[in-house]
């Protein structure tokens, strides 16, 4: 119950700014102004008791506490490491950051890019922190994170080994921005271990907050060197990489015959075009974030090409320097990657030649087992009830892109799943994602069945469900209404979403079943006339002066329905039937008369016919896939959020609901709704009560 009151707090704050990049929420409730404040009062320098500097703080396996590569590891403040230490020396560059040993080089090579641009890197590395004036041994970071900034605060307690850094430290040595950067991410993602492995796009995106896209380098665009000059000059990130080429490769530091580096990533940081022997060279310019081990063909850094250009050219770039930067001509950077990642920021579209900002609706959701895990469509049965988006374009892009000649819409999607790392430590592994674009003919305002999918072709897709943190694709769209399907491979798996739908032109989205309403059947007297049952039920009455409490009503009603032998039925609990009790209890005595109980039973034989209706198999019992059928033709419409809680609260461990179960849900439901309706006395859709109200209500 708390994680559920949790995350519609969370969404309260979320609708009055909270996470923004100017409200950034605070990771683990830790307030850096307040904890420097006391530690400068203290006169002590902080210790993060959230992110310890002890073993776990390393890492679980690679980097346990019994693996050879943490033995000899002391925990040493910047001042203990150099004489004269410096947050940010004459500025963030690409030099400040170069790997220890420590897999994370998809991060530091965004992170290289990053400095490329001050201001974005200023969103992540706020500029009010030094190691000369209000030094306190803390410091603190902004990354993005589904959808949200979070601030992290760390202390300034890092990995050394024999007096050197142990992970990524810069060219100097005796600057440390980049460390401390890195020790926030690791303990924002659980360990520095946790760190391990990873694209380069997700460094982009938790820096950004911006949307990525991938090209294969196989199969390039015809325009894609004014593309990537166009996405430098709007400032956007880009990273590129080589396919290792057999499993024997794979996790080894395997290098071409011109030392570049296989299954690594690098950071492209410039293109131009040159005059090369009275014709035009494109060049592009790259840099690995080990700092070293350069690129050996031509126009390297001792390539003779460089005699052959304009000596002013020659003088602006041509570095020799050993910094891990370095030229190479467009067609062997073609020829010798794989692989290549733009996280668009502003965003400015990098298919036009026209700037413009993109829009942006973000979506956070959950796959829950039992209720809103579907699966692909390859589980037709349960495919329907994953979470749905509706997508409404109506304005068409200025600029029509490529060779398409019919007016289009241009739509980023973005499938990301959460906490990823974070779950490496307790061996979960990331699940298989995707997503299903279908055309909408008819307007839809509520989620849509089983019968809408079967047979029905989706009109764009993500090109696979795959192992990915994210799933992004451009889809050009042709204006209309289009329901978004977001999915696991498999049904039945949990995990918590990110979607985002950037578009070049504003587009209208809202999640389908995102509201609430309650219509329950309400009996008419008449209908009772001629039923056997309730002829019984009023034999009990006799001699108890019309009137029944919740005791004798549970005693009754499981005498008479344990005698149903098609549905599984383990007996209405006291807690049931004293909400049956209270539901129909006009006068608060808390008893039942004949014309109550008269409705009550009339009810009660309702639901029974809809649970046999949607038992399907006629396996006695109904699933929680089923519940939704069941719950809607007894007249709830339920949000996916509130679904997810039913099937929480209502379903066994094999995702059953029982007879008694299902009564005691539409029970509680229908008095929640009676409550509220009540309650709600200007009919707004919200209702204030103090705590003993509350407390009354929910203790009904």
């Amino acid at each position: 119950m708390s994680a559920l009151a949790a995350r519609i707090a969370k969404q309260r704050a979320a609708a009055g700014g909270l996470g923004s990049h100017q409200k950034a929420v605070k990771y683990l409730g830790q307030d850096f102004e307040k904890l420097r404040q006391q530690c400068l009062d203290a006169g002590v320098l902080f210790k993060d008791p959230e992110f310890p500097a002890c073993p776990s703080a390393l890492g679980h396996k690679d980097l346990g506490p019994q693996s050879p590569q943490t033995q000899g590891i002391v925990w040493k403040r910047p001042p203990e490491l150099c004489a004269n230490p410096q947050f940010i020396v004459g500025g963030a560059t690409r030099t400040d950051i170069c790997q220890g040993s420590l897999g994370d080089c998809w991060l530091l090579a965004a992170l290289a890019s990053l400095t490329l641009n001050q201001e974005l890197l200023h969103r992540v590395v706020p500029r009010d922190q030094d190691f000369q004036q209000n030094y306190a041994g803390i410091f603190h970071f902004q990354f993005w994170q589904y959808g949200e900034w979070v601030e992290v605060v760390v202390d300034d307690r890092l990995p050394s080994k024999d007096g050197e850094l142990l992970f990524l430290h810069s060219e100097t040595g005796n600057e440390f921005w980049g460390a401390l950067l890195e020790k926030a991410y690791a303990k924002l993602n659980g360990s520095y271990e946790a760190l391990t492995g990873g694209s380069t796009v997700e460094g982009f995106e938790d820096l950004t907050g911006g949307i990525s896209e991938y090209y294969d380098l196989k199969k390039p665009p015809a325009r894609l060197f004014q593309i990537i000059q166009k996405a430098l000059r709007a400032g956007s990130l880009l990273a590129c990489s080589i396919h290792v080429s057999s499993a024997a490769e794979a996790g080894a530091e395997v290098t071409t015959r011109h030392k570049l580096v296989k299954s690594h990533a690098y950071s492209v940081t410039g293109v131009i075009e040159v005059d090369f022997r009275g014709r035009p060279e494109k060049l592009i310019r790259l840099r690995n974030p080990w700092g070293e081990v350069e690129w050996t063909g031509a126009w390297s850094d001792d390539a003779p090409e460089w005699n052959d250009i304009d000596p002013r050219q020659k003088e602006e770039l041509d570095r020799r320097a050993e910094d891990g930067e370095f030229w190479m001509s467009f067609l062997d950077f073609l020829g010798q990657f794989s692989r290549l990642e733009i996280c668009n920021l502003s965003p400015d579209s990098l298919s036009s030649e026209e700037l413009h900002k993109w829009n942006l609706v973000l979506f956070n959701g959950r796959w829950t087992r039992g209720s809103s895990a579907g699966g692909c469509a390859n589980f037709p049965a349960t495919y329907w009830t994953n979470p749905q988006f509706k997508i409404h374009l109506d304005e068409v892009d200025d600029s029509q892109e490529g060779c398409v000649s019919k007016p289009h819409c241009t739509v980023l999607l973005g499938l990301m799943q959460k906490n990823c790392r974070r779950q490496k430590s307790t061996g979960q592994g990331m699940l298989s994602i995707g997503y299903a674009v279908y055309k909408l003919e008819s307007p839809a305002d509520t989620p849509l069945g089983q019968n809408f999918f079967l047979g029905r072709q989706p009109f764009a897709r993500s090109s696979a469900h795959a192992n990915l943190r994210e799933v992004s694709s451009r889809l050009l769209l042709p204006p209309g209404e289009y329901l978004l399907v977001p999915s696991t491979f498999e049904p039945f798996q949990d995990g918590d979403f990110c979607l985002r739908v950037f578009s070049q032109k504003k587009a209208k989205a809202l999640e389908l079943g995102d509201g609430v309403a309650g219509n329950p059947h309400e009996p008419h007297p008449s209908e009772v006339d001629q039923d056997s049952w309730f002829g019984s039920l009023l034999g009990t009455l006799a001699g108890k002066d019309s009137e029944i409490g919740a005791n004798e009503l549970r005693t009754i009603l499981n005498e008479v329905f344990s005698k149903e032998t098609d549905i599984k039925f383990c007996g209405f609990d006291i807690d049931t039937c004293r909400g049956m009790v209270s539901l129909m209890d006009s006068s608060g005595t808390g008893l039942l008369g004949l014309a109550e109980l008269r409705t009550l039973w009339l009810k009660l034989r309702k639901y029974l016919e809809i649970y046999r209706e949607t038992n399907d198999n006629h396996s006695g019992s109904i699933d929680t896939h089923e519940m939704r059928t069941a719950l809607r033709n007894a007249g709830f419409m339920l949000s996916t959020q509130v679904q997810q809680t039913v099937a929480l609260r209502y379903a066994d461990s094999r995702l059953s609901i029982d007879f008694d179960d299902f009564v005691a849900c539409v029970t509680r439901l229908e008095s929640l709704f009676k409550l509220f309706r009540l309650l709600d006395k200007d009919q707004r859709g919200t209702v204030r009560l103090s705590l003993a109200e509350w407390l009354c209500c929910v203790l009904v």
